[in-house]
C-alpha cells in the first residue's frame, strides 16, 4: 500500500455538535507534481474553520508509526509551497498498512490523538486502501479495546471515520475525473521537450518516437499527439488494428510526399497490441527504419514527467480540491459514503469513492476482455472527446469528392497562444468534410481588402505549437466596411466563416448578423471561437490563451517571490492584462499565493487598501516577510499601479519596502500551453462540425441562405461541456461599455484566494456540492 501524505481537522465553529479530527494523505506510487498545492489549501482552509490540522509525514507508514511523523501543521508551515513538485511532507511504499495489524496500530494512533476525519491524496491504490481502513474501523476499534491499547471512552469518541480523497496521478487514470493532480504539469515537461525534439527532426528530416508515461491509461500520450499534430499515438484503451504496420509505414510516406520534414510518433508506455502484446518504441523505430529507411530516433522521458514546477492549472485544481474536501469532511456524517473530489467541467463535483475506483477496475476489465469501445468510454466523455477529434484529424485522409462549399477562418483582436490550433483544426476538419478551405488575412480589414487566399492541409503543418496568430490579426469591427465585406464574401463565394478572436470577435460577429437585413451575402452560417488572453467573451468559461497568460504570470510572480524571500520585508506590486476582467489577476493570485487581487468587478476603496497594509504589516512579524500583490490593468482609473505602490511604499516606511512590475506584453506571446493547444483543436474542430451540419439545413433552392439566429453562435464551455449559443441571445449576458460579461463564474472562487492569504471574511457555503454518481453518469453499460 502506497502513500504520500495525511491530514486532520477538529471541528469547532461550523458544526459545533461535531467534535472531531481528521487528516490527509498522499501516494507515492502515483506521486503528482502539483499535490503541495491540495496540502496547502486542505491545512488552511481547515485552520479557517477553526479545526486543528496535522500533517502524517511518509503517507500510510507515518500513520502505522505514528510518534513525530504525525505532527501539528501550521499556517507558516505550508508557505513557499505553491511552485514546489513533489510533496514535501513524504512519500513511502507501506507493506505494514496492508495488514490487519499494521492497519491497527494506524488506527490506535489516530484514536489517541481523537482524529476521526481522513483525507488522501493519491491513486486509485491509496485510497481504495483509506476506503478499507474506513470499513474496519469499527472492528478495529474493538480490537484495541480488547487488547487493551485505548479505553471504551476513547473508543466511543471516535466511533466513526470520515473520509475523502483527492486524486493526484499524472496518468490521469482514475474515472470520474476530468483531470486529475499533476496531470496538466507533466503535459507540460512533455511538449517542452516535443518541441525541443521538433526544431533538430525538422532540420534533419527526422522520425521521432517519444515514449511517455501510462501504463494503464493513454490520457499523456493522447493529449500530447493532439497538442503537437503527431502522425500516430499508441494507447492502451485502444490498440491498432491488425495490419497496423502497413498504414503507419503508409501513412509517415505520404506525409513526407507532402513536404512534412518531421514525423512524430507519440507511445504510451503500456501501448500493445489487439492480442495484447507490448508495442515498443525501439520495435516502432525498427519497423519504420527498416521499410522507409526513414532518419528514426527514440526518445523515453521517463520520471522527468513526474518533476518540475507545477502549472498554473495544476496549482489552481489542488487549492480547489483542498477546499472542496475540507468541506466535505466537515459536512459529513456517519452514513456518508467516502467520496472522492473530482473537477467535471470547470466544476469540483464529489463522487462516491469506490463507485469512481469499480469503474477505474472497469476499464482495465473492457481491455482485457478485448472491448476497447467500452474502455474508451468508461474513461469518460473528456477522454473520448479526445480520441474522437485525434482520429477524425491524423487518420482520415481528405475525400476526393469536394463538397463545392467555401469555408472561411480569420482571426481578430489581439493575439494570443493557441489561435494558430484552432485554425489548423478547423482547416484540416474542414478539408476532411470535402469543403474548400480558405484563409482570411488581418482579420475583418483583410476581408474588407480581399486578403483571401486558399490553405491547404500541409500549410497548418506545425501549427499547433506556434504562438501568436499566423493568419494576422487586427482589432478592426466590420461596421464601417460593411459593403467591401459583402462584395468580397460574394467575390470568393464564401459560405461560412469562422472567426477565432476576442471581445473584437464578439462583437464583429454581432455587427455581421445585425448587418443581415441590408446584406443578403452576410446569411451565411457564423462562429465565433473566443480566444484572447483576457477571457472575456460572453458565451465561455474559457478563452483560447488564457491559460498560457496564466502561466506566464504565475512563473513571473514565483521569481518575484522568490527575490522578495532573499531580501525579506519586501511587498512586489504586478500589473497584469485582462482591460476590464479580472480573470487573470484573480487566477493567478490563487495559482502564486498572492495576498490581494484588484479588479474591476470588486470594486476597491480606500478603506480596503488600508485593510490590505495593516494585513502585510500583520505578515511582516511572521516568518514570512514578503508580499505579492496583484493589480488588474483597469480596476480602477484613479487607484493605479503607481498609486497603489505610492500607498504602500508610504505606509511601509520602517516594516517593508515596495517594488512594482507591469508585465505588459509579455503576457499574450509565447508558445501554446499543452492546454491551448488541446482546446483549441477542439473548438476549431468542433466548429466546422457544427457548420457542415447547419449548411445542410440551410440549403435551399440551390443556394446557402441562414438568417436565424442559432446559425450565427459563439462556441464555448459551459460549465461541463462545450456549446453554441447564438450571439443574439449572449447580448443581454453582456456590459458592453467595460467589454465583459455580467455573470463569470471564477468570481465566485475568489474567496479562497482571500482565505489562503488569511483574511478573515466569510466563505459562502450557499452552493453545497451535493453527491453525484459517476457510474449512472458515465457509464455507457448502464451499470
Amino acid at each position: 500500500c502506497r502513500s504520500t501524505g495525511l491530514f486532520f481537522l477538529r471541528r469547532h465553529n461550523i458544526f459545533p455538535s461535531v467534535t472531531a479530527e481528521s487528516q490527509l494523505s498522499e501516494d507515492d506510487g502515483c506521486l503528482a507534481i502539483s499535490m503541495n498545492a491540495a496540502v496547502r489549501a486542505t491545512v488552511r482552509v481547515g485552520l479557517y474553520t477553526g479545526a486543528k490540522v496535522y500533517f502524517v509525514h511518509e503517507g500510510y507508514q507515518g500513520l502505522v508509526d505514528g510518534g513525530d511523523n504525525i505532527r501539528p501543521a501550521t499556517w507558516e508551515s505550508v508557505s513557499m509551497m505553491l511552485q514546489l513538485g513533489g510533496t514535501v511532507i513524504g512519500s513511502a511504499r507501506c507493506k505494514d498498512f496492508r495488514a490487519r495489524e499494521g492497519r491497527m496500530k494506524a488506527a490506535c494512533n489516530l484514536v489517541k490523538l481523537g482524529i476521526t476525519n481522513l483525507c488522501v491524496i493519491g491513486g486509485d491504490g491509496s485510497l481504495t486502501g483509506a476506503n478499507q481502513f474506513r470499513t474496519e474501523w469499527s472492528g478495529l476499534l474493538v480490537d484495541l479495546v480488547k487488547a487493551g491499547k485505548i479505553t471504551e471512552e476513547e473508543a466511543k469518541k471516535s466511533s466513526h471515520l470520515n473520509i475523502v480523497g483527492m486524486v493526484g496521478s499524472i496518468d490521469n487514470d482514475f474515472c470520474g475525473t476530468d483531470m486529475t493532480i499533476g496531470t496538466d504539469s507533466a503535459l507540460h515537461r512533455i511538449i517542452e521537450v516535443v518541441d525541443a525534439i521538433a526544431t533538430t527532426a525538422q532540420s534533419h528530416q527526422r522520425t521521432f518516437i517519444l515514449e511517455v508515461m501510462g501504463r494503464h491509461c493513454g490520457y499523456l500520450a493522447l493529449v500530447t499527439a493532439l497538442a503537437c499534430g503527431a502522425d500516430w499515438v499508441f494507447i492502451p484503451e485502444m490498440p491498432p488494428d491488425d495490419g497496423w504496420e502497413n498504414h503507419l509505414c503508409r501513412r509517415l510516406a505520404d506525409q513526407r510526399a507532402r513536404g512534412c520534414r518531421l514525423n512524430v510518433i507519440i507511445v504510451a508506455e503500456g501501448a500493445m497490441s489487439r492480442d495484447g502484446k507490448p508495442i515498443t518504441s525501439d520495435q516502432i523505430k525498427k519497423l519504420v527504419t527498416d521499410r522507409l529507411s526513414f532518419d528514426t530516433r527514440t526518445t523515453v522521458l521517463g520520471h522527468v514527467q513526474r518533476g518540475g514546477t507545477p502549472s498554473a492549472f495544476d496549482r489552481i485544481l489542488g487549492s480547489r480540491m483542498g477546499v472542496e474536501a475540507v468541506m466535505a469532511l466537515l459536512e459529513a456524517t456517519p452514513d456518508t459514503p467516502a467520496c472522492v473530489v473530482s473537477l467535471s467541467g470547470n466544476h469540483a463535483v464529489r463522487l462516491p469513492l469506490m463507485e469512481c475506483v469499480q469503474v477505474t477496475k472497469d476499464v482495465t476489465a473492457a481491455m482485457a476482455e478485448g472491448r476497447f469501445e467500452d474502455a474508451i468510454k468508461l474513461r469518460g466523455k473528456s477522454f473520448e472527446n479526445n480520441w474522437n477529434t485525434y482520429t477524425l484529424l491524423a487518420h482520415i485522409n481528405p475525400p476526393d469528392v469536394k463538397s463545392n462549399i467555401n469555408v472561411a477562418v480569420m482571426n481578430v483582436g489581439a493575439p494570443c497562444a493557441g489561435m494558430n490550433a484552432a485554425v489548423r483544426a478547423a482547416v484540416r476538419m474542414g478539408l476532411i468534410q470535402g469543403h474548400n478551405m480558405l484563409a482570411v488575412h488581418d482579420g475583418f480589414d483583410g476581408l474588407a481588402q480581399g486578403q483571401v487566399e486558399p490553405i491547404t492541409w500541409t500549410s497548418v503543418s506545425g501549427w499547433t505549437g506556434k504562438g501568436g496568430s499566423v493568419l494576422g490579426t487586427k482589432r478592426t469591427l466590420p461596421a464601417k466596411i460593411l459593403e467591401d465585406i459583402s462584395l468580397n464574401i460574394a467575390k470568393f463565394n464564401i459560405h461560412a466563416l469562422v472567426i477565432i478572436g476576442g471581445f473584437e470577435a464578439y462583437m464583429g460577429g454581432l455587427e455581421l448578423v445585425q448587418a443581415r437585413e441590408k446584406y443578403e451575402e452576410m446569411c451565411i452560417p457564423m462562429v465565433v471561437i473566443p480566444a484572447t488572453v483576457s477571457n472575456n467573451v460572453p458565451g465561455s468559461d474559457f478563452s483560447i490563451g488564457a491559460d498560457t497568460a496564466l502561466n506566464t504570470i504565475t512563473s513571473t510572480c514565483d521569481r518575484i517571490k522568490q527575490s522578495a524571500a532573499g531580501t525579506k520585508r519586501r511587498v512586489f506590486i504586478v500589473e497584469t492584462m485582462g482591460g476590464y476582467c479580472g480573470y487573470l489577476a484573480t487566477m493567478a493570485g490563487l495559482a502564486a499565493g498572492a495576498d490581494a487581487a484588484y479588479i474591476f468587478e470588486e470594486k476597491i476603496a480606500i478603506k480596503d487598501l488600508e485593510m490590505n497594509v495593516v494585513h502585510l504589516v500583520e505578515k511582516m512579524k511572521t516568518t514570512v516577510k514578503r508580499g505579492l500583490i496583484l493589480r488588474n490593468e483597469n480596476c480602477n482609473a484613479n487607484y493605479t499601479t503607481d498609486f497603489i505602490f505610492n500607498l504602500y511604499s508610504e505606509e511601509g516606511k520602517g516594516i517593508f519596502d515596495c517594488r512594482k512590475n507591469v508585465l505588459g506584453h509579455m503576457q499574450q506571446g509565447g508558445t501554446p500551453t499543452p492546454f491551448d493547444r488541446n482546446f483549441g483543436t477542439k473548438m476549431g474542430a468542433k466548429s466546422v462540425l457544427w457548420i457542415t451540419d447547419k449548411l445542410k439545413q440551410c440549403y435551399r433552392h440551390g443556394r446557402i441562405f441562414a438568417n436565424t439566429p442559432d446559425s450565427a453562435c459563439v462556441l464555448g464551455m459551459r460549465k461541463r461541456a462545450l456549446t453554441f449559443q447564438p450571439l443574439a441571445d449572449l447580448k443581454g449576458d453582456t456590459d458592453f461599455e467595460h467589454r465583459i460579461p455580467k455573470t463569470q463564474w471564477w468570481l465566485k472562487i475568489r474567496p479562497i484566494m482571500k482565505i489562503l492569504a488569511k483574511y478573515d471574511i466569510k466563505l459562502d457555503t450557499s452552493e453545497r456540492t451535493d453527491m453525484e454518481h459517476v457510474i449512472k453518469k458515465r457509464s455507457p453499460l448502464g451499470m
